[in-house]
């Protein structure tokens, strides 16, 4: 099933329980959907001028009572999803560009902006509780292992950083990749860090060993990987600026089968619903797209799914240090609002929620 957007796309989640799924635009809307899983048809249930400017990320949060915004404008807004009233707006969230947003736990988000900049917001305090300085160029992608309080982020910058958040500090960060890295998920049972990048090489850091990575994957150059999804611990899925959408093998590392096409222009993002039951996908044609999974990855499941490799080993010594020296910086930059508050005055957004 599908939907025209009439804008471009920047990012896409699903409603954590309920047939839903929103959508940010670049021109600052926010859009949301109803779906149903027995017939084709996308429904659009809200559609708010969320932001001034490009509104870059979206995801539900407080258990999908509300749906979160961040934006060019470098403001974060909170939205009811039953009235599709405004719960609570900080204006100059970040002093630059909002660029990633992502659930922590049931009351803390984090955020990411064009600078390298983290914050953390707890919706339970009502407070932004902490702030790391992780990269030197836009956060593209965060993903958080609640059994450590680690928060693995990519950037611009070419870099993986380890977030520690209880100290709030940077714990470990990768040389400086050839290629911005944009995307980011940890499979293998937590032992291997993925991160894709703009050359279309999928980077395989072993956990602990962040420095150099211990395995490079090729297959999917040129095309920078704009999005992954972890299917399981053996598989994930990326979405590329060919518009491809693949299934791909970790160790063995190898393309299993491209499963979907959304057009020919740049996959934008993916997320799964709720169920696993449709994967979602957005692109610079303008569409909405889901996709029946169990469709979509017929055939593969009588691939060999990956498998442990023997010689994945790494022969350098645990690299955590808490004073990570900075990297080269990346070459793609942005466009961002300077914003005129700072930490301090972002303690009162979450009053309302």
């Amino acid at each position: 099933m599908e939907a025209s957007l009439g804008e471009i796309p920047f990012g896409i989640d699903f409603h954590p329980s309920k047939e839903l799924v929103a959508v940010s635009l670049i021109t600052g809307d926010l859009h949301l959907y109803k779906y149903k899983t027995d017939d084709s048809s996308l429904q659009r249930c809200l559609d708010l001028h969320a932001h001034a400017e490009s509104c870059r990320t979206v995801r539900f949060i407080n258990g999908g009572q509300a749906v979160a915004t961040g934006s060019k404008d470098c403001s974060i807004l909170a939205t009811d999803v039953e009235t599709g009233s405004v719960i609570a707006r900080l204006e100059n969230a970040h002093e630059n560009a909002i660029n990633s947003l992502i659930n922590l736990t049931e009351s803390t988000v984090a955020t990411g902006d064009d600078e390298g900049c983290i914050k953390v917001w707890d919706t339970r305090q009502r407070s932004c509780s902490g702030s790391i300085n992780a990269h030197e160029d836009y956060i593209s992608d965060m993903n958080f292992v609640s059994d450590s309080m680690k928060l693995l982020t990519t950037s611009g910058d070419g870099t993986l950083s380890v977030c520690n958040l209880r100290t709030y500090k940077v714990q470990t960060r990768s040389e400086f990749s050839e290629d911005e890295l944009s995307s980011v998920v940890v499979m293998k049972n937590g032992r291997k860090v993925i991160c894709g990048s703009q050359g279309g090489t999928l980077l395989l850091y072993s956990w602990g060993f962040f420095k150099d990575c211990s395995d490079r994957f090729v297959d999917l150059s040129p095309n920078s990987v704009e999005a992954m999804l972890k299917l399981d611990e053996d598989r994930l899925i990326t979405g590329s600026e060919n518009g491809l959408i693949s299934l791909v093998g970790i160790l063995p590392n190898r393309i299993i089968q491209p499963i979907a096409e959304h057009s020919e222009y740049p996959v934008e993002g993916l997320a799964f619903s709720h169920d696993r039951r449709f994967l979602g996908s957005i692109s610079h044609d303008q569409m909405l797209k889901l996709w029946d999974l169990n469709e979509i990855l017929q055939g593969s499941e009588n691939a060999a799914k990956g498998q442990d490799a023997s010689s994945d080993s790494d022969s350098d010594g645990m690299d955590v240090d808490d004073n990570p020296s900075h990297s080269k910086k990346g070459t793609k930059t942005k466009n961002a609002n300077k914003g005129g508050a700072g930490f301090s005055g972002s303690n009162n957004f979450f009053a309302d929620l």
